[in-house]
């Protein structure tokens, strides 16, 4: 397990893994306002089709309870939210308060009654044990300091039966498809620039996705964690891949 000693990786920095916490926080506070609009930008919009693509792997239905996971701005909430209807309840969770707000505001405007708010910390979740049928994390793994941690949370947290969905940048299959990739990547801190006049930001994300464990890899720490079958589905060559577990019912 990771110290606050040791250090961690901040995209291509080293730095205290207390201090990690803190300078991802202050990324995404920098971009709250513009978030999805750099979000539709940098995916071309397909960001959108990978999210209901991962809730419809996801098995929720009435009356489940939904942990939304580094739920951000709300993209995973507002669609989970009418799957599960009045009898369930989706619980958006984020470390970031600017983030949560964007997320509340929108949600409440849409008029989602089903959704709360909690503002969490993904290694150290304040929910009881068995509390969701179901666990997604979207596009926020990388940003953990303590991945293990945190796929610890997820499995202590989740119901027997559960499934978890982690949807999160990974590794193309193809040589050509990762440097095309590549190339358009390097855009984004321009990009980023010009619309939330943070490029700073921007080249975190793009380092941050070089630095995220590979498709094997992942999957063998969602099993550590004690999870069951273990897969993933690779999206876009696996520019994007969907990791789904379940957690075994006791024997």
């Amino acid at each position: 397990m990771t110290t606050d000693d040791e250090r961690v990786d901040f995209g291509f920095q080293s730095v205290p893994a207390a201090e990690k916490a803190r300078r991802v926080e202050k990324v995404f506070a920098s971009v709250a306002q513009r978030y999805d609009l750099m979000n539709d930008l940098m995916s071309l919009g397909s960001h959108r089709i990978l999210k209901r693509i991962a809730i419809e792997m996801s098995g929720a239905r009435a009356g489940h309870t939904v942990l939304d996971l580094a739920g951000g701005t709300g993209d995973l909430s507002a669609l989970y939210a009418p799957i599960v209807g009045d009898r369930g309840r989706v619980v958006l969770a984020d470390i970031n308060g600017p983030m949560i707000a964007v997320g509340r505001d929108r949600l409440i405007d849409e008029g989602h009654a089903n959704v709360a708010f909690c503002q969490a910390d993904a290694e150290a979740l304040p929910f009881a044990d068995a509390s969701f049928d179901c666990v997604t994390i979207g596009f926020g793994l990388r940003n953990v300091t303590r991945k293990e941690r945190a796929l610890l949370e997820m499995h202590r947290v989740m119901k027997p039966g559960g499934r978890l969905l982690v949807l999160e940048f990974s590794k193309p299959e193809s040589p050509l498809v990762a440097a095309a990739y590549g190339a358009f990547q390097s855009l984004w801190p321009l990009v980023g620039r010009a619309v939330t006049g943070d490029a700073s930001a921007y080249r975190y994300l793009v380092e941050s996705i070089e630095m995220h464990p590979n498709q094997k890899a992942l999957r063998l720490m969602i099993t550590d964690a004690g999870f069951a079958n273990a897969g993933y589905e690779n999206l876009l060559n696996g520019i994007v891949a969907i990791h789904h577990a379940t957690k075994a019912a006791p024997p």
